[in-house]
């Protein structure tokens, strides 16, 4: 645990350096916010795409080879998309880096797997809780220096990015040993590599069904965040590389607070299922005070309150887990992350033209919140569904 908790460190921190960076980046090659609120959304929509066909590739490559040379060409390839973005000349050049790079990055997947691979059923919530603040704490350190690195040369992140790229490779070469036993391996197929075809064999599931559409929704309203957080405190408050920078990190000091101490505690006292419904509830309440506050402080605050909110994913993707056979993790994992890929894909086409369409009103606006009303929106319903869910599977129990 201990080995692949510091590579995803590694990792996020790399990836955490070029947040704050990345839609100014694109600004540059731009004239006006509504066309690089557009450009960015391309960008981002690139990025999606290619994790979403990657990631039960990398699932199920990683179920017949095992975990660690999946991670390690992940981290391999991560770096050249790094340095590739920071000497971009043109724009279809950033599009292109940023396509191999989400490719790249399902190898998160993998680490789930990983961890599966060397954990009981009955503990898994809680370690991929402690995954979870290893992201955390990438979001952290990595925006912080990024926003720092940002102010003095929107290059400068990426090519610290693909400098630790190179170090976690180095690391995984020498240091992180391989979790998957060769009799859980299976033959490679490439049934089993299909988006749509993972997708249904993660809803054939049992226990899980519903679940699916849960984690879409949930998911779909992650990634609008992550897609119009930047240009919204942008527009909203006159906000820069560093005081974003601020800002995400704080989001990672609230997943590492919530999913690396709050939830193992918690898990003592609530199942998965009661604590998944608990984080909703938080979320949903949380998106809509995003879009609400009229001052950027007050954003600091409901990061704060939201702690609840970080913890659904862990407890997802631990009932999730507890679903699937050893032989089949890689794929099942690469599957879940393949969903929220495709709702990364989504995410772009429907926050760019939100952003867009409220970029012309005047700073401190409420109606430029539009994008976080619509996530409040997706994570009611998300809630719903999974309240649903989970009464039938206690009426089917009883």
């Amino acid at each position: 645990m201990p080995f692949v908790m510091i590579a995803v460190l590694i990792d996020m921190v790399s990836i955490g350096l070029i947040v704050p960076v990345l839609p100014l980046l694109v600004g540059s090659f731009t004239s006006s916010p509504a066309e690089q609120s557009f450009w960015y959304g391309v960008v981002a929509l690139a990025f999606g795409s290619a994790n979403f066909f990657a990631s039960p590739l990398l699932g199920a490559l990683s179920d017949a080879h095992g975990r660690r040379p999946v991670m390690l060409l992940g981290f391999g390839a991560l770096a050249l998309t790094f340095f590739a973005t920071a000497f971009a000349t043109e724009l279809w050049m950033l599009i292109v880096a940023r396509a191999i790079g989400g490719a790249m990055q399902a190898n998160v997947s993998v680490a789930h797997a990983y961890v599966a691979d060397i954990t009981p059923p009955e503990d898994r919530a809680r370690r991929f809780g402690m995954l979870g603040a290893m992201f955390g704490i990438g979001f952290i350190l990595g925006p912080v220096l990024g926003g720092f690195l940002g102010a003095i040369r929107l290059q400068l992140p990426f090519l610290v990015a693909g400098t630790l790229a190179i170090a976690n490779l180095a690391y995984g070469v020498l240091v992180v040993p391989e979790s998957l036993a060769r009799d859980d391996r299976r033959a490679f197929t490439w049934n089993n590599v299909t988006p749509l075809g993972s997708l249904r064999a993660l809803a054939r599931l049992e226990g899980v069904g519903g679940l699916v559409t849960v984690i879409a929704c949930s998911g779909l309203a992650q990634f609008v965040t992550y897609t119009t957080w930047v240009l919204y405190s942008k527009f909203k408050f006159g906000w820069g590389p560093r005081e974003n920078g601020w800002a995400l990190a704080a989001f990672g000091l609230a997943s590492v607070i919530g999913q690396g101490f709050l939830l193992g505690r918690l898990l003592k006292v609530f199942s998965p299922r009661r604590l998944a419904l608990f984080g909703l509830v938080s979320s949903t309440l949380a998106y809509a005070a995003f879009g609400a506050v009229t001052e950027g402080w007050m954003l600091f605050v409901v990061i704060a309150l939201n702690l609840l909110g970080t913890t659904v994913a862990a407890n997802m993707q631990s009932i999730v887990s507890g679903a699937a056979s050893a032989q089949n993790q890689g794929q099942t994992m690469g599957a879940v992350s393949s969903l929220n890929s495709l709702t990364a894909v989504f995410a772009p086409a429907l926050a760019g033209p939100l952003m867009a369409m409220v970029s012309h009103y005047p700073r401190g606006d409420v109606r430029m919140g539009a994008p976080f009303f619509f996530c409040a929106l997706l994570q009611g319903a998300a809630f719903v569904l999974a309240a649903r869910h989970f009464r039938r599977e206690l009426a089917a129990e009883r």
